[in-house]
């Protein structure tokens, strides 16, 4: 068993115990932090499953299942934040969850990666067409807030209005970039992925009812333990001294992220970068493209006002870790100092947004 999954094991400890701590009101910080650690296995083990039962239904379908799920975790938490009414948490989330994959996953594997092996390569055309989909996915971001910014009182209905018409572009983009990845161009993304397989993947066929049940159970104790994430997230992150601005964008997404954390600067240090940077601006992609889309026609269906009009300086943030994450992949090639330059403009952020002022809907 590796390292990894011996954490895991240990990790699906803290699901009882963090009921324990919700029934025993141990306090709201204790079953915030145990919840919250509770979901790192968990999110793992739906990764694991979904993999799993793509090896059975085929490429195709097992491509659509990955694409579909492989942010399951982050959108049972948004879901259930947003239906508590924590609006802001999930904006800062969905930035979060980009930032964090652009800058910290991609930048660890880079790191580890680098250090192993002077120089990693991947492809720099599949490099290119995501940057091209993640300009898009900023510049959707950016507009309604632009118009929030340059119009004179604007409602919030209007911004609704327009945030479901560029949710509706974008699912349709995502739509068609599975078509590119799966169908079309599919040659592009197969580099690196079939020696994995053929490393990782056992000779036995995977029992998919099996996995199925796993996948079944790990979602409804996820969408359990993100209840009481959410239930506590506000008492206890002011008890820690934190905004809902930072718990959002820096706290949520490590927690939903773990498992393609792992699994991306695992493959790097296996010298599959190609693998690796498709895990980090794959899950950042799906994040702009489908899961936000989703969350925004989530809230119209659950009468909660969510729309695409974001922070401001969430934004800049979201912009400045596309460029430099576009900017150090476009050649196709990484190394440890890359990776040490990426991990660096995050950790400049999340400064930022520590010491961000607490302003009325944000904090």
């Amino acid at each position: 068993m590796s390292g990894k999954n011996a954490l895991f094991l240990v990790f699906l400890l803290f699901i009882p115990v963090s009921l324990v701590a919700h029934f025993l009101q141990w306090g709201d910080l204790i079953v915030f932090i145990t919840a919250g650690l509770a979901i790192l296995p968990l999110a793992a083990w739906m990764g694991t499953a979904t993999e799993e039962i793509a090896v059975v239904v085929g490429p195709t379908l097992g491509g659509l299942l990955n694409a579909t799920f492989g942010n399951a975790t982050e959108l049972i938490i948004a879901l259930i934040a947003l239906n508590a009414g924590l609006v802001n948490v999930v904006k800062a989330s969905i930035t979060g969850s980009i930032i964090s994959n652009l800058l910290l996953v991609m930048g660890f594997s880079m790191l580890l990666g680098g250090l192993r092996y002077k120089e990693q390569t991947f492809q720099s055309i599949v490099a290119r067409v995501n940057a091209s989909s993640m300009n898009l996915a900023v510049i959707a971001m950016l507009l309604p807030t632009a118009v929030n910014y340059t119009s004179i009182g604007i409602n919030e209905k209007t911004l609704q209005n327009l945030s479901l018409a560029v949710a509706v572009v974008l699912i349709v983009v995502y739509v068609l970039t599975l078509l590119f990845s799966m169908k079309t161009h599919a040659y592009l993304y197969d580099v690196g992925v079939a020696e994995i397989e053929a490393e990782e993947t056992p000779h036995t066929k995977p029992n998919i009812w099996l996995w199925s049940g796993v996948l079944l159970g790990c979602t409804l104790l996820v969408a359990l333990e993100s209840e009481l994430l959410v239930d506590t997230l506000e008492l206890a992150t002011s008890q820690l001294g934190l905004t809902s601005l930072f718990t959002g964008v820096i706290l949520v997404p490590i927690v939903g992220n773990a498992a393609e954390h792992a699994t991306a600067v695992s493959v790097a240090m296996k010298d599959k970068m190609d693998l690796s940077v498709s895990v980090a601006v794959g899950s950042s992609l799906q994040i702009a493209l489908f899961v936000a889309p989703v969350l925004v026609i989530a809230g119209w269906i659950m009468g909660q006002p969510m729309d695409l009009d974001f922070n401001p300086f969430e934004l800049v943030a979201v912009t400045v870790s596309v460029l430099i994450a576009n900017s150090i992949s476009s050649d196709g090639k990484s190394n440890w100092l890359e990776g040490t330059l990426l991990l660096a403009a995050y950790i400049v952020l999340g400064f930022a947004f520590y010491f961000h002022p607490v302003i009325e809907g944000i904090g």
